[in-house]
């Protein structure tokens, strides 16, 4: 993973780096994705550096909710677009390229060939079952049922 000193968002954060940035706050910064799926695809950061969604404070995520509603809706408006894919990659294997906690906002258009990944069913109930303990019996605080 990688650390402040090159983390290319931390850089582009200080000026290090230059963006194209569509909205700014104290404690987030939005700019258009360098290599966009669609024109106007943003990503959204926070200023402190934080690996991925696990690594930030509450606050910061509840802003972080109230920010991305804020910019996609920026975003739609200014593209266009005739929709808006949210997207949020958190640790190596789910895709994450880039260790410094990012949101994507990706307008979408009729048409525009961009597809989402497939879907599995699961067979049986018993199956559901199983995988509702494994999630819900966590060693973790709240479980929220």
């Amino acid at each position: 993973m990688t650390n402040q000193i090159s983390c290319i968002f931390c850089k582009i954060i200080t000026g290090e780096v230059p963006c194209y940035k569509i909205w700014e706050n104290d404690h987030f910064l939005a700019f258009l994705d360098a290599n966009p799926i669609n024109p106007g695809h943003t990503l959204i950061i926070p200023k402190d550096h934080a690996n991925d969604l696990f690594d930030l404070s509450p606050t910061i995520l509840r802003e972080l909710g109230e920010t991305v509603q804020k910019v996609a809706h920026m975003v739609k408006i200014g593209t266009q677009a005739d929709g808006i894919n949210l997207g949020m990659n958190n640790g190596r294997a789910a895709g994450q390229l880039i260790f410094h906690t990012h949101i994507h906002i990706i307008p979408r258009f009729e048409g525009d060939g961009f597809k989402h990944w497939r879907a599995e069913s699961i067979p049986n109930k018993e199956e559901f079952i199983q995988m509702q303990a494994k999630v819900i019996n966590y060693p973790g605080e709240d479980r929220g049922i």
